[in-house]
């Protein structure tokens, strides 16, 4: 007896999206990290031992990222994530160790709350994304990135992410996506329903942002849990995002899942393991990241075994 025995005339039937094969998702989940045929040759996870090793490997790929194009004088573009947030604290570290000016760095935060108009929140809620950029790492680096080539997704501001991006890419610009994996598999906050209003994958690769993007409800608890210490009331239903137009387009990519919640419970593992194996699809935005060069990090429990357990 399980959710595939019981789901048929359920409250979830209808509940995950259509082109979820329910089936196949399960199956992901006893793999593990074994490589499968479609990742790119480059693309490789990390298993991080504890919390402080996954926070300072990942800082420090950030970190290196900013540090070699630096040496080759090269101007790096980065999309950043709100969440995983603490590998921003090791990234500023090593750069201050290392005392590299950020003068070359320009980065587009990918996603930030906001109504369904696409009215964000003000910068000084700490519950806004810019706000926590700054406490977390612009503020903590001795030579830091400049405030005119920071972007946040702001309602008149993403729109001319594609433009900005295009334009510094066209330079010799590296273009260095950092992500984590949401709930149900989202990069930013670009959900799996999403893809139901796109007649192709060719057109869905090319949605580059949304306005006011309703989010999917797993994704609300999600943030209740991570963000709001289970205060659902807290979080908005809508947000701005990039899309695939723009995260799919990285030269490399830095992912983190560390989503365990002790006692040896989690929210990420099925997440985690769905983006490695399903395989590309657009129904399941994340099963793209294994086809991009880099590296996903992620805390050693959540590739299972994933079993009942009593906690």
């Amino acid at each position: 007896m399980n959710f595939l025995t019981t789901v048929k005339g359920s409250l979830l039937e209808n509940f995950y999206p259509k082109g979820w094969d329910m089936k196949k998702i399960d199956e992901c989940c006893d793999k593990g990290v074994a490589r499968e045929d479609f990742w790119n040759k480059d693309f490789n996870p990390v298993e991080c031992e504890s919390l402080g090793d996954f926070d300072t490997l990942m800082g420090h790929e950030i970190a290196m990222q900013i540090k070699l194009t630096r040496e080759e004088g090269k101007k790096l573009a980065m999309i950043l994530p709100v969440g995983p947030m603490g590998m921003y604290r090791w990234a500023a570290y090593f750069l201050n160790e290392w005392d590299i000016n950020c003068d070359h760095v320009y980065t587009f935060n990918m996603d930030e709350w906001a109504d369904s108009e696409g009215n964000t929140l003000d910068n000084t809620n700490p519950a806004s994304f810019e706000y926590s950029m700054k406490q977390a790492f612009f503020n903590k680096l001795n030579h830091t990135i400049p405030e005119a080539q920071r972007n946040f997704a702001t309602k008149t501001n993403l729109p001319t992410y594609p433009e900005k991006i295009a334009a510094l890419k066209e330079e010799g610009a590296k273009l260095v996506l950092v992500y984590g994996i949401g709930r149900m598999c989202h990069i930013a906050f670009w959900e799996p329903q999403f893809a139901e209003d796109y007649a192709s994958v060719e057109e869905w690769k090319e949605a580059n942002y949304r306005i006011g993007a309703k989010l999917h409800p797993l994704t609300i608890e999600q943030n209740a849990i991570t963000s709001f210490k289970s205060r659902s009331t807290l979080v908005p239903c809508t947000a701005n995002t990039i899309g695939p137009g723009l995260f799919l387009k990285a030269d490399y990519a830095i992912g983190g899942a560390d989503g365990a919640l002790g006692r040896g419970m989690g929210w990420q593992g099925m997440s985690f393991l769905t983006t490695l194996h399903y395989g590309p699809d657009m129904n399941i935005t994340s099963t793209f990241i294994p086809t991009l060069p880099g590296r996903l990090f992620y805390l050693k429990e959540l590739a299972g075994p994933l079993v009942a357990e009593c906690n």
